[in-house]
């Protein structure tokens, strides 16, 4: 892909985030709304956010690993319209019930969206490069994320639109990302025999699910120290350590427990957990406390979260950027977990008097923090795992963070609408009022205003104080997320992308156009036998930029030594694993010298012999595409190094003729006229020729009995360049011309008119009398022959045949006139 179409990608991959996660909060200002006039009650107010975090959360991991099996933009794609149909669905919703079983399709499709999109980047930029990208998407996910309420009180809000509106919103949005994605991303498709891990993924799922009711249900349908907690507690941790028994000996886990080793992944883990308990239930109490305790509209509740939406872009945006530059990431994430914690604790201080002002303040903060976590948290995660398992180890921080959203909204909702209830008795009892009310999260806070102003009052009063408690609980989450981060270890960031890292560490060929960076080369170990026995012998040589020691090592002198040993060898690929025979392998020195130079052989393969023990640079180039250097050590065994050449267009295409089967040339020609490639159709009549450069080129079938057509192609790397050609068939008037007495009469002219008087072929006769009109299409002819005196004839040309006609010139006195005579094919 080139660096214009990666941008776009990048952009309709954040238009498909930014739905995503909008739907996570959106609904937080408008659930009063909702479960009012859905006649919900209190249980499943909590719920209708819950679902969706719960199904996202337990597939996160699975979307992850079909990531690193099959195509990553088809999953893409099935995930936005899994979202998309979830979200239509739940607007069409008659009851609560009916919602919630839509926003578990939304989650499925969102849980896609949460693990890809993180997964994709990785895949098109490197680390160090990937800085200035997780910026914009951090920054995409905290609006979307802190923003949902605000946009969902202002539809609520607006009396032609209403909450359905809530779910609509983002249809729109995500059907434009589908067809920007469709059209610019375009990454290769790495084909590996494995079986996927269809029992791990339903053990994880149904121990995750499992447990996450468990919270979710406890201290509203039954008590935390009860026997269903027990059992519901006994059945998640059964299922997740029979989990962990399959997924150690499955050939591919959907979560590879060996990640769990590096230190890296477990701490950033650990964090990413906290990072979701702020993302999530930060953005869903903050709504309620805003609209319950200090009671302002959905709308306003969503505009006095701006100072953390604005902190968190800010924040994102420049650490990413500095990322980038200066490659340093650990300072960015300690900080802004640091100022995560320091945000929660602040928060923890409110109540339902609390100054507006101070309580933007403490939102700045904690945005801050929020901004510099979210995204930069699984860049040290891509950077230290192999290429291989960059979509399981993506996914699994995605999945961890989903898992503290969801845990926390639950946790932290059972904590508030405990401490609700018992405020609001006592305030009630103080006042002397005896009954107890139904205390809860949300069922009939629309009708707040319909309670006495007394009570209202004690009611509102008792959340805003029990907000604060639910705030210094997700401190001190927050503040475990700060200690994880402190013991990460700063590696420096890699220059490689996800696909340049794949095709470098010798994971498969790509079956489609190969993305790789515009100046490292990309080198892929295809064959796998071969790449196991060189192994073996201990000659895995490491694939450098050209010129580059990262060892710090003086490049040896190297040479040739006279013997005919094969020092390297290996294929050089171009799209969907083609072989391109018109390449060439240079070898050059440490001083830039050529000491070697070989081409391709027509089935893709190449061989170096007789190099010394040394370090060289390979390059290959081919023309249309980009030149490949890589840097090889050679010493006594031989060293495999597969190139897949990027940055050729292909060119397929049909070439329909009247008779199927027909062999058909193809020629490729620039604008000034030079070949640039030639090839023939199949029995079928379709054709593919790789390599082509960009720009404009003219495109030419050939075959015999039909006219030659032409077509001017604008090839485009990356995008699908199209040539169907339909060739008309054509005939022929061929014959002898003899003058009088029989013999064969030279130097006469045969011409041919179609019916308007045209000329359409000329031909004269050789010194046998022969001609050959060619060329005519369908439809009747006069044929004129010119000596003594013209000789006019009339025949039918069919496509595809020869008409035979022999004419006998007399002199004019021997004629009684000129007269059209209609001549069969013969």
């Amino acid at each position: 892909m080139t660096q214009r179409q990666r941008i776009e990608a990048l952009v309709g991959l954040l238009l498909g985030m930014f739905v995503a996660f909008l739907s996570s909060t959106i609904v937080s200002n408008a659930l009063p709304t909702i479960i009012t006039e859905l006649h919900g009650t209190q249980d499943q107010y909590t719920w209708v956010v819950t679902a969706t975090l719960l199904a996202s959360t337990a597939t996160t991991p699975i979307w992850g690993k079909f990531a690193d099996l099959v195509s990553k933009k088809l999953l893409v794609q099935l995930a936005l319209t899994v979202f998309t149909l979830g979200s239509i669905l739940a607007g069409l919703s008659q009851s609560v019930p009916m919602l919630i079983g839509f926003r578990v399709l939304q989650g499925l499709g969102l849980g896609g969206l949460q693990a890809l999109v993180v997964i994709v980047v990785a895949a098109m930029f490197s680390p160090r490069e990937r800085g200035r990208y997780q910026g914009p998407m951090a920054a995409v996910m905290a609006v979307a994320t802190v923003a949902g309420p605000l946009i969902g009180g202002v539809i609520v809000d607006t009396s032609w639109l209403g909450w359905r509106w809530t779910f609509y919103v983002g249809v729109p949005l995500a059907v434009i990302a589908l067809v920007v994605i469709q059209r610019t991303l375009n990454l290769p498709v790495v084909k590996r025999n494995v079986r996927v891990d269809y029992t791990g993924a339903t053990l994880i799922a149904g121990g995750v699910s499992t447990l996450l009711i468990w919270v979710t249900l406890a201290g509203k349908n039954f008590d935390w120290v009860s026997p269903m907690s027990f059992g519901l507690i006994a059945l998640g941790i059964a299922l997740l350590a029979l989990a962990m028994f399959v997924e150690t000996r499955a050939k591919d886990p959907i979560i590879p427990l060996r990640l769990f080793r590096d230190r890296t992944m477990t701490l950033a883990t650990v964090a990413s957990i906290s990072v979701g308990v702020a993302m999530f239930g930060g953005a869903v109490f903050l709504g309620q406390y805003f609209q319950i305790a200090r009671g302002y509209s959905p709308t306003a509740a969503g505009l006095l979260t701006l100072p953390m939406v604005i902190g968190s872009m800010l924040s994102s945006t420049i650490s990413g950027s500095l990322i980038t530059r200066y490659g340093r990431w650990k300072g960015y994430l300690v900080a802004g977990a640091a100022a995560m914690a320091a945000g929660f604790f602040l928060l923890s201080t409110i109540d339902h008097a609390t100054s507006m002002v101070v309580i933007g303040a403490y939102l700045f903060l904690l945005g801050l923090g929020m901004g510099m976590t979210m995204q930069n948290l699984v860049l040290p995660v891509q950077n230290n795992v192999a290429p291989s398992d960059l979509g399981s180890a993506s996914a699994t921080v995605s999945f961890f963070r989903s898992m503290g959203g969801a845990a926390g909204v639950s946790v932290l909702g059972a904590v508030l609408s405990s401490h609700v209830a018992e405020l609001t008795t006592q305030g009630l009892s103080n006042a002397g009022v005896h009954a107890a009310p139904s205390g809860g999260s949300g069922a009939g806070l629309s009708n707040l205003k319909d309670l006495p102003a007394a009570i209202a009052g004690i009611v509102r009063g008792a959340y805003g104080d029990a907000t604060g408690r639910v705030f210094l609980i997700s401190g001190i989450v927050a503040l475990v997320g700060f200690v994880a981060v402190l013991f990460i270890k700063e590696v420096a960031l890699r220059t490689q992308s996800g696909e340049e890292q794949r095709l470098s560490a010798g994971t498969g060929a790509p079956s489609g156009s190969a993305a790789v960076g515009d100046s490292v080369a990309a080198v892929s170990e295809i064959d796998a036998l071969g790449s196991a026995s060189l192994e073996s012998d201990g000659a895995a040589a490491e694939v450098l930029a050209a010129g580059s020691d990262p060892d710090g090592d003086a490049p040896r002198t190297g040479g040739r030594h006279g013997s005919n040993r094969v020092s390297v060898l290996g294929h050089v690929f171009v799209e969907d694993g083609v072989a391109t025979p018109q390449a060439a392998v240079t070898v050059a020195g440490a001083d830039g010298t050529q000491i070697e130079r070989t081409l391709v052989e027509p089935d893709g393969s190449y061989a170096l012999r007789g190099l010394a023990p040394g370090r060289y640079t390979l390059i290959v180039s081919a023309h249309g595409y980009d030149p490949q250097a890589v840097s090889v050590s050679v010493d006594e065994h031989p060293v495999r190094r597969d190139f897949a050449l990027s940055g050729g267009g292909t060119l397929t295409g049909t070439v329909i003729t009247r008779d199927p089967g027909t062999p058909v040339t193809v020629v490729v020609t620039d604008l000034t006229g030079n070949v640039v490639a030639r090839t023939e159709t199949d029995a079928a009549g379709a054709f593919a020729i790789h390599g082509l450069p960009p720009g404009q080129v003219v495109v030419t079938a050939a075959a015999a009995a039909h006219q030659p057509e032409s077509q001017v192609i604008e090839i485009v790397h990356g995008a699908e360049n199209v040539a169907d050609i339909v060739l008309a068939a054509v005939g022929r008037v061929e014959g002898v011309v003899t003058g009088p007495g029989g013999a064969p009469f030279a130097q006469a002219t045969v011409t041919a008119l179609d019916p308007s008087g045209a000329v359409v072929a000329r031909s004269a006769t050789d010194a046998d009398g022969r001609y050959r009109l060619g060329g005519l299409a369908d439809g009747h002819y006069t044929v004129v022959t010119t000596a003594y005196e013209p000789s006019a004839l009339q025949v039918g040309v069919l496509g595809g045949q020869a008409n035979v006609i022999d004419v006998e010139l007399q002199p004019a006195a021997d004629r009684p006139g000129d007269e059209l005579v209609e001549v069969a094919a013969r």
